[in-house]
This record gives C-alpha cells, sequence and structure tokens, in this order.
C-alpha cells in the first residue's frame, strides 16, 4: 500500500511539469514531507468549465484534494479514511472506484513515498520493529501517482456555501517490483509524462483502453534507502525526514535473511 509520502514541490513548478491551465488551489499548500491519509494534496486533473459549451476542451487544473476517497453516493464522509488506496485489479469492478476509474482520474506529484520493513529486532510488544525507507526515483526527480479523484456533495450546505463540496482523492497500487517488492509486496502506480494526457482525458472511458495506460515502473526506475523512525510520527515533518542513514551498508544488511 501507499500510506505516507512526500510532497514538497511548488504550485509554480507543477504548473509548468504538468502543463497547468489553471491553478484552483485558494492558497499555496506547505510543503509537507510526511503526507498522512485525510491531509490536502495536490492533485492534476483534466476538467471541463462549467460555464462553457458541453464540446468545449478540458482544462488543465492544478487542485487541492483531501487524501482519502469520498465515494459521491457516501452518507458519511468518514470513510474516505478507509479509501486511501485503491487495487489497481479491482478498480473496474469496485463499485467505490469504478465510475471514477471510468471519468475522474487525476495525477498526484510526489517527490516520493514511504514503505517499513519489519526487521529482527523486537519491541516492548513483542512485535518485530519497522524499518521506514523512502523511495524515490533514482534520477532525484519527481513521481506522479496515478489516482483518481470524486467530489462529494454535503448536502448539509447550502450549494454555494463553502464546504458545500468536498474534493477528494485515493492512490491507484499494484505488486511491487522485485527490488521493492523486498520492502513491501505494493507500490503507488506511476503515470509517465509520455502517459499524462491520455490518462487524464475523461473521453477515455472503456476500463480496457484505460488499463493499458498503467504500466508497473520500469526496474530500477526507483531507489529505496532507510531513513530515521521520526518519519512514524504523523506530527514530525521537514527535508530530514527524508535523509539516508548515516549508517553504510543499512539497507543492506536488513535482506541479509
Amino acid at each position: 500500500m501507499c500510506g505516507r509520502y512526500a510532497s514538497s514541490r511548488k504550485p509554480e513548478d507543477l504548473v509548468e511539469e504538468f502543463e497547468v491551465d489553471r491553478v484552483t488551489v485558494p492558497a499555496p499548500l506547505e510543503p509537507d514531507y510526511n503526507v498522512a491519509p485525510t491531509k490536502e494534496v495536490y492533485a492534476v486533473l483534466d476538467r471541463k468549465p462549467r460555464d462553457l459549451p458541453p464540446d468545449a476542451p478540458a482544462e488543465r487544473r492544478l487542485a487541492a484534494v483531501r487524501w482519502g476517497l469520498v465515494p459521491s453516493w457516501a452518507k458519511d464522509p468518514g470513510i474516505g479514511a478507509r479509501m486511501i488506496n485503491a487495487r489497481v485489479e479491482t478498480l473496474a469492478t469496485k463499485p467505490a472506484f469504478r465510475r471514477a476509474f471510468a471519468k475522474r482520474r487525476c495525477l498526484l506529484p510526489a517527490d516520493g513515498y514511504f514503505e517499513w520493513y519489519p526487521t529482527e529486532q523486537l519491541g516492548k510488544s513483542g512485535k518485530p520493529l519497522k524499518q521506514p525507507f523512502f523511495i524515490r526515483p533514482s534520477d532525484g526527480g519527481g513521481l506522479a501517482m496515478a489516482g483518481l479523484y470524486e467530489i462529494w456533495r454535503n448536502n448539509d450546505v447550502a450549494e454555494d456555501q463553502d464546504g458545500a463540496f468536498l474534493w477528494t482523492a485515493t492512490v491507484i497500487t499494484t505488486s511491487a517490483e522485485d527490488d521493492l517488492g523486498r520492502i513491501h509486496d505494493r507500490m503507488p502506480m506511476l503515470v509517465e509524462p509520455v502517459r499524462y494526457s491520455a490518462w487524464l482525458d475523461a473521453g477515455v472511458t472503456d476500463p480496457s483502453d484505460v488499463g493499458d495506460l498503467l504500466v508497473p515502473a520500469a526496474p530500477g526506475r526507483l531507489e529505496a534507502y532507510p531513513v530515521s523512525t521520526e518519519v512514524n510520527n504523523v506530527r514530525n515533518n521537514g527535508a530530514a525526514l527524508l535523509d539516508r542513514l548515516a549508517s553504510e551498508g543499512a539497507s543492506d544488511a536488513l535482506f541479509d535473511a
């Protein structure tokens, strides 16, 4: 799964990278090196302006959404805390994701993501302690995680008032490649730049056509290294959370068994 990631790029950098036409973020989000479920995150999506004719082209938007998808039919938005990930294998059939997969796809920019690997050392509870790893592009660039978004209507608030609509998103996951699979068997599905437009195109609705756009990251595309357990606490933040542990060979030592 993907339960924590880092996102520190500035809106102006995302506008350039994703060729955004319109920014709908009221105020820039602070760099976040410990993004946790239910936090506000950036999302890139294509959507037609409501005040233009139906045949008008969609515009590329940079929006702020809450991490944890709330389906439009949900009675309680609290369900989003359990919908932070969507397995690629069941996108076309699971009711919570089926409609969004057909026409509400997005990209979630990230610097990288965190996963935890169980060590041989036992904690006070008697369970193995887990070592956090940060996983990022080997070339130091950014990631575009494949996602789905939904718009939930809060019927307790007038349509023209703040809070009437809640925008949420989920990260699509797939089986991890061999090297990363040693840490965790799942990983975010990534979208390469050449596929951005096709993935975001709401006109592509056939499950088979959409599914063909999703391919696992090429071997060697990502690197993983151990980081401080400070990241375990969601209240901790800052670029230092991404620092590699000083101990030489720490990463390899965890996999000797």
